[in-house]
């Protein structure tokens, strides 16, 4: 049991490690092939994104990335399903004005037969006080 647990804990992490470098680099078919169809975001603002709006965003080039650092991640895998939750700190723009910042994100990842995918984001503002604040 243990095995599996971290040799899914590594899949989650590999999923995330591929997830930031499809971000990065704009390819939207490795994107849409590692979002499950349900997929559903929630955005640092409270606003929700599909699937197909998500990528709609990243097609259209009203998002772009000049970096995306997804790091300090850590897994949690329950069966089927696993929580991973890290940092993304990234340089970008949303329709020409600067979308740059750093957020806390939690990815909802479910097992769908030999594969994982990432079926949410959710995503919230790291704020300086909470940089600040001492981790217990």
């Amino acid at each position: 049991m243990i095995d599996n647990q971290a040799a899914a804990r590594d899949q989650v992490l590999e999923l995330g490690r591929q997830w930031a470098e499809a971000e990065r680099s704009a390819d939207l078919d490795a994107l849409g092939s590692l979002l499950a169809d349900d997929f559903v975001l929630v955005g640092p603002l409270g606003f929700v994104l599909d699937k197909q709006q998500y990528l709609g965003s990243r097609r259209t080039g009203d998002l772009k990335h000049q970096s995306l650092v997804w790091d300090d991640v850590r897994v949690r895998v329950y069966g089927e399903a696993a929580l991973a939750v890290g940092s993304q700190t990234q340089r970008s723009t949303f329709q020409g004005r600067d979308a740059s910042g750093r957020f806390r994100v939690t990815q909802a990842a479910i097992r769908q037969g030999n594969r994982w995918t990432i079926a949410g984001l959710h995503y919230s503002p790291i704020s300086q006080a909470a940089d600040a604040a001492p981790r217990p």
